[in-house]
């Protein structure tokens, strides 16, 4: 199978658990239960892989259609590696259709960046992805900001979306899912100069 008809690996990275559900590192989980409700499909648990998983198709009839799988790793953000990479080995799915979505310290709350390969900026879940294959894969990286004051980074990203953020969540996770689409049915670059505010 070539690259261009292989499908595409969405991961959306999370911790699961209700107690999680609405923190700002699940904002990945967020986006993929989005664009499978855009697909009219559920999460079934995977039967390689520690994941939930939906497949599908993203995109318009015609050559722009692809076929991806939907995954939402549930070993806990920090060993997200082997889930992704397990999941990769059994659709046979290129590092190059591979795309992690995932909370963003460094970027203001609800910006958006796409890009391909980078370092993992002390994101624990890319740290691990990273670690089992390499750099070479897609990223959508959701805007949350910085702790306020002297908060630790852990205690910040295990806590809940504010009441403020909460009123334009959905705007921006819809965006995000927009944006997956886009990079998977249009690629990075046009993707990109629509996204990357």
């Amino acid at each position: 199978m070539s690259d261009e008809n292989a499908p595409w690996l969405i991961a959306g990275l999370g911790n699961p658990g209700p107690e999680y559900a609405m923190n700002r590192h699940n904002v990945g989980f967020m986006v993929a239960d989005l664009l499978a409700r855009r697909m009219g499909a559920k999460f079934k648990r995977a039967t390689k892989g520690q994941a939930q998983v939906v497949e599908g198709r993203i995109g318009p009839p015609g050559p722009a259609n692809r076929r991806v799988i939907l995954a939402k790793p549930m070993s806990f953000m920090n060993v997200s590696g082997g889930p992704v990479t397990a999941l990769r080995d059994f659709y046979k799915v290129p590092v190059s259709h591979i795309v992690a979505v995932h909370d963003e310290l460094d970027i203001d709350y609800g910006v958006l960046r796409l890009k391909l390969g980078g370092g993992d900026n002390g994101h624990n879940g890319l740290k691990s992805i990273t670690k089992a294959m390499g750099p070479d894969y897609h990223r959508v990286r959701f805007g949350i900001g910085r702790p306020p004051g002297r908060m630790q980074v852990a205690d910040f990203v295990l806590k809940d979306f504010s009441s403020g953020e909460r009123k334009e969540l959905d705007y921006f996770v819809d965006r995000a899912a927009d944006a997956v689409e886009a990079l998977v049915t249009e690629g990075l670059e046009r993707a990109q100069s629509s996204y990357n505010s």
